[in-house]
C-alpha cells in the first residue's frame, strides 16, 4: 500500500499535479499586495498573495462586491493595470468611479451567462466556459496586478460543472507571476488548489446596517480566513543580530486549512 501510494504521488508530481496532494507543501515566499482594508490586510499579513488562485466568497448582499471594488481601487492606486472578468455583466461603471478605481486601467470584460437560464442551460454553460476562456488569456498575457473572475451569481451547478484540473491549470499559469488571481463567487470553486480563500458575510447579531440622517449609510461585514494554504516569511531580529524567518499565515499541521479569527469591515455606500 506504501508503495503504491509512493508511486501515484511521484506521478503527480511528474504530471505537475503535485498541488492535490494532502502532504504539506514545501515553503514557498510570495509577495502580498494590500486590498486596502486596513483590518483585513494586517490578517492577512499583508494582503492578497501574488502569484497564487485566491478566492472572495459570500452570499448576496455580504459586502463581496464592494472588496472586490476596494481591492481594484488599491490596485490602480499604485498604477498597476487590473482587468475584470464580469461572467454576468453586473459591474457598475458608476459605483466602480465612486469607489476610486481608475477605469482607464481597467480591462473590462463582459460576459453573458444569466443567473436563471430556464431550459437554456447548455448555452448557459457554454458562456461560461467563454468567460473562462477569457479568463485564462488574460492571465496568460500577464502584466497585470488583479484579475478577477466574477462569476458570483451564476448558477452553482454550471460552476460544479467545471472540471477540477480548470483551478490546477489557474495555479499553475500564475504561480511565480506577480499578479493576483482573484475567483468571486457565492461559495468556494477552487478547492485545494486555492492559496487563500476569504469569506465574507454581514454581522450576526443583525447590527450590520448602518444608516445616516435620512439615507443608508453602509454595511458592517465581517470577513474571516477559511482556508490559507500559502505562506509569506517576514523577518524577526533578535538581539540585533540573527534575523529569523517566521511564516505569517499558512496551514495547521496535516495540511488541513486554519480558520483566524472574524475581521470586522466596515463598508461605505455612497448614496445619490
Amino acid at each position: 500500500m506504501a508503495l503504491a501510494r509512493a508511486d501515484l504521488e511521484s506521478l503527480l508530481r511528474a504530471r505537475q499535479l503535485d498541488r492535490t496532494l494532502t502532504t504539506t507543501l514545501p515553503p514557498v515566499e510570495y509577495d502580498a499586495a494590500a486590498c486596502g482594508i486596513t483590518a483585513l490586510d494586517v490578517h492577512l499579513g499583508g494582503g492578497f498573495p501574488r502569484g497564487q488562485v485566491s478566492e472572495l466568497v459570500g452570499p448576496r448582499s455580504s459586502g463581496r462586491t464592494s472588496l472586490l471594488h476596494r481591492m481594484l481601487a488599491a490596485a490602480t492606486a499604485h498604477g498597476e493595470l487590473v482587468a475584470l472578468v464580469d461572467a454576468l455583466d453586473m459591474f457598475d461603471v458608476e459605483s466602480a468611479s465612486a469607489a476610486g478605481i481608475h477605469l482607464d486601467r481597467l480591462l473590462w470584460i463582459r460576459g453573458h451567462v444569466v443567473s436563471n437560464p430556464g431550459m437554456c442551460r447548455d448555452m448557459n454553460q457554454r458562456a461560461l466556459e467563454q468567460a473562462l476562456r477569457a479568463f485564462t488569456l488574460v492571465l496568460q498575457a500577464g502584466n497585470f496586478g488583479l484579475v478577477a473572475f466574477d462569476v458570483a451569481e451564476a448558477p452553482s451547478h454550471a460552476i460544479r460543472r467545471l472540471p477540477f484540473t480548470t483551478w490546477l491549470r489557474l495555479q499553475r499559469m500564475v504561480e511565480g507571476s506577480q499578479t493576483i488571481c482573484l475567483l468571486v463567487g457565492s461559495e468556494p470553486m477552487a478547492r485545494s488548489s486555492a492559496g487563500l480563500t476569504v469569506k465574507v458575510g454581514q454581522r450576526s447579531e443583525g447590527k450590520g446596517q448602518r444608516f445616516g440622517v435620512r439615507l443608508f449609510d453602509g454595511l458592517d461585514v465581517d470577513a474571516s480566513i477559511v482556508s490559507a494554504r500559502w505562506r509569506r516569511f517576514v523577518l524577526d531580529a533578535h538581539d540585533g543580530s540573527n534575523d529569523q524567518r517566521r511564516s505569517v499565515l499558512d496551514t495547521c499541521e496535516g495540511g488541513a486549512p486554519r480558520e483566524l479569527n472574524n475581521v470586522r469591515v466596515s463598508v461605505s455606500t455612497i448614496c445619490a
